[in-house]
């Protein structure tokens, strides 16, 4: 049951970044149940605590992660909804915005526990050892159709070492 519930920690640890969008901050990965634990050179001691700190901060934060995934599946709810209930799925918007904050505040505080625990030089390591997740692609810009009405787009301003090219003159006009 206590592998079962450090990999229940270690899976809302990492879906931080699916949770922010964003990479995650220093020390917020389950570091202490890998190989990077071992290659800090821990003391006994600081093994012992970063276990109890970890203990100490499992549950919340398993408490946490659940309250998220309901609010948001209540949300995808209300949002599938027709017509959708702005007003109920806003609550629920302002629920979930308040769960991932939540969720955030605690892990982080856990990571300053664990920072506490670490002298400066096994810190710097385990920030050069986090894991980096990849970027995500940026989507294409969707192709949008020139509107018949709209006024034609101005060309684009030449290259800076280069002098514009003025427009013709307009044609004379002919008279009667």
């Amino acid at each position: 049951m206590k592998k079962l519930n450090g990999w229940v920690l270690a899976a809302a640890l990492w879906s931080l970044p699916a949770v922010y969008g964003e990479p995650q901050a220093p020390g917020m990965y389950p570091w202490w149940d890998s190989p990077v634990a071992r290659d800090l050179n821990l003391s006994e001691e600081q093994n012992r605590q970063v276990k109890e700190a970890v203990r100490g901060s499992r549950g919340r934060i398993i408490q946490l992660r659940a309250t998220l995934e309901v609010a948001e599946a209540d949300l995808k709810d209300l949002m599938n909804d027709d017509p959708v209930d702005a007003r109920k799925a806003g609550e629920a918007i302002e629920k979930v915005v308040a769960a991932r904050a939540e969720m955030g505040r605690a892990v982080a505080q856990m990571s300053l526990k664990l920072r506490q625990i670490l002298t400066a030089k096994q810190w710097q390591e385990l920030e050069r050892r986090q894991p980096r997740p990849p970027m995500p692609p940026v989507p294409p810009a969707p192709a949008v159709a020139p509107r018949p009405h709209a006024a034609p787009v101005p060309p684009a301003p030449a290259a800076p070492h280069v002098a514009p090219v003025p427009p013709p003159p307009p044609p004379p006009r002919a008279e009667a």
